[in-house]
């Protein structure tokens, strides 16, 4: 069976488990196992990724220009506008 250590944990998460590891009649190291092997055994917690969820809703480019062409083809879409061009106005 292997050996897992864990160091550096936070004095209040470790107390925590130890009191709930008291709680369930167990070891400290039995209560981490059976936490693990809660967590590992739900298919719920592996099937949402929320950074592939988003990336799926947002699709992709898919555009054969350079990105020079695109840029340009952007700077002549413009349109002049004087709106901001007065000093002191409040915009409208």
């Amino acid at each position: 069976m292997a050996i897992l250590q864990v160091r550096d944990i936070d004095d209040r998460l470790y107390s925590s488990l130890k009191e709930l590891a008291k709680s369930e009649n167990r070891s400290l190291s039995q209560e981490v196992v059976s936490i693990l092997e809660k967590y590992l055994s739900n298919p719920v917690v592996f099937k949402s990724n929320p950074t592939r969820d988003f990336l799926s809703l947002s699709g992709s480019w898919d555009d054969n220009r350079t990105a020079d062409e695109i840029v340009a083809d952007i700077k002549r879409s413009r349109k002049n506008s004087k709106r901001f061009g007065a000093e002191n106005v409040v915009f409208d």
